[in-house]
């Protein structure tokens, strides 16, 4: 497990690429993160099923936080009980929250499916967004996954 300094230094090294970079911006699409996170909110999803290997809050090497919490809508859940797939269908959402080692809120994150892309977003505790849109930050981390998703794979 990555130490609270490395997981910062790690989110300051990511920060300066991201900002580096040549046309590179972290909140590309906030109304549509304000528009997600209302969705969210009223769709309260921390009643929403657990992702698979995620059934209660369990420790996180990554930069969401020290520990997460991971939820999907029932788009993703009936997908992990349907036949094997290669993609994650239209619609689909996986929500992360993320907390320091004392427990407290760190971070929101959540990826929702549309016009088969990824659009991401991470906000702050009280919901203001920090990335939105499909920052490099985030799909250069996320391409090592099934389909975009790091933390859980495919139905099989």
């Amino acid at each position: 497990m990555q130490t609270r300094l490395e997981r910062l230094l790690w989110i300051a090294a990511m920060a300066l690429f991201a900002a580096a970079a040549p046309g590179c911006r972290q909140d590309d699409d906030p109304a549509g993160a304000d528009e997600l996170w209302t969705r969210i909110q009223d769709a309260k999803y921390r009643a929403w099923e657990r992702a698979p290997g995620y059934e209660s809050r369990k420790a996180s090497s990554a930069p969401h936080g020290d520990q997460v919490e991971i939820f999907v809508n029932d788009v993703v859940a009936g997908a992990l009980d349907g036949p094997a797939i290669t993609a994650w269908p239209e619609g689909s959402i996986v929500v992360k929250d993320g907390f320091d080692d004392d427990g407290s809120p760190h971070i929101v994150a959540a990826m929702e499916k549309r016009g088969g892309a990824w659009f991401y977003a991470e906000w702050d505790p009280d919901g203001e967004s920090l990335y939105s849109g499909a920052p490099s930050i985030c799909t250069d981390c996320h391409a090592a996954g099934a389909d975009m998703i790091r933390a859980f794979g495919f139905p099989k």
